[in-house]
């Protein structure tokens, strides 16, 4: 079998406790021969458990485990000696909180986002993928507004690069399918208190479905691919939320009770304003930037631009799950807990 460009590297992943990191830990570590992978977070007790759970404590050869925060750009430079690549999955994530602590969103969002840029450069770092967020499109809520600068930031940090083999990109996606604090496991936990009833926020609203593994697929394909900039994101189907509601418990009734705010009715990938440095491949979309700083900065000839006029929403998409398709996906559906 060929080397793989993830065998024999030392790969950082902060927030590494958290859903993601977990799942990308446990995938690299199925599919290649990585020489570490260090996780980064600031929960002693979270690193404990997963220290401990019988996968990881199988490799623990291989596990290391490193207390910091991303805000800490002096502990982040220690982290990150020897580090080939970075994961950047860090990130105050609930929107009521940021909306209550934009203090503290600031801080972790966009200093953090920063400081792993920084440290990346003075370490010797040779890759950076960061995890983004369909809220960084056209946001309407603080969270989406810190994502959206941080975005900027990892795609601005090419710029820095000068003649270093270092390179930043982006992933895009929504909300995963059953991860803390989505619809999934929110109705699940509706349905096990015996409730018959589910609130629907909008009969109109629609989602993206991607699982936990798919997202860690596209981070592996960032890795592979990207030259500088570029905002990867997959092609999924969508849903409508109430169908979600029949798929998990048929013949419910629904109530809608209204969109909460910061909510959109639709998730938005790529803008009409995107679709300029848009390009379509068989399962992606990558959004260039709109300043390159090499000559290794173009689309590769497999894909094609999008049209002018373009947006990928889960409102407009062109794949769909029916009913049957969500009770399909969900036989076996594991509800992230922690």
């Amino acid at each position: 079998m060929a080397e793989h460009l993830l065998d024999q590297k030392t790969i950082l992943v902060t927030g590494g406790t958290g859903s993601f990191g977990k799942c990308f830990s446990r995938y690299i570590l199925e599919h290649y021969n990585p020489k570490k992978i260090i996780i980064y977070s600031r929960d002693e007790f979270k690193q404990f458990v997963m220290g401990n759970d019988p996968f990881f404590k199988q490799h623990e050869s291989k596990m290391r485990y490193f207390i910091g925060d991303v805000r800490d750009r002096e502990r982040l430079q220690r982290a990150l000696d020897g580090v080939d690549y970075v994961i950047h999955a860090a990130a105050l994530k609930q929107v009521p909180a940021c909306e209550y602590n934009p203090a503290e969103a600031i801080k972790t969002n966009i200093n953090g986002a920063q400081n792993v840029i920084d440290a990346c450069l003075d370490r010797g770092v040779k890759k950076v993928v960061a995890l983004s967020t369909d809220k960084a499109v056209n946001p309407v809520n603080l969270y989406g507004g810190t994502k959206l600068v941080s975005d900027k930031l990892f795609i601005a940090a090419n710029a820095y690069a000068g003649d270093k083999d270092i390179n930043f990109s982006i992933v895009r996606y929504g909300n995963v399918a059953g991860s803390r604090g989505s619809v999934i496991p929110f109705f699940h936990s509706l349905i096990e208190k015996g409730v018959k009833e589910l609130p629907i926020t909008d009969y109109r609203m629609t989602r993206f479905w991607i699982s936990l593994e798919q997202g860690v697929e596209l981070v592996v394909k960032a890795l592979e691919e990207a030259k500088g900039g570029e905002t990867f994101i997959s092609k999924i189907p969508s849903f409508y939320v109430k169908d979600l509601a029949e798929a998990m418990l048929p013949g419910c009734t629904t109530k809608e009770t209204g969109i909460r705010p910061g909510e959109k009715l639709h998730e938005i990938m790529v803008t009409t304003e995107d679709a300029a440095t848009t390009y379509e491949y068989e399962k992606n979309f990558i959004v260039y930037p709109q300043i390159t700083w090499n000559e290794r900065q173009v689309p590769d000839e497999s894909g094609r631009r999008v049209a002018e006029g373009f947006s990928y929403s889960s409102g407009n998409n062109t794949e769909w799950l029916s009913v049957e398709d969500i009770r399909r996906l969900l036989v076996g559906f594991h509800y992230e807990e922690d």
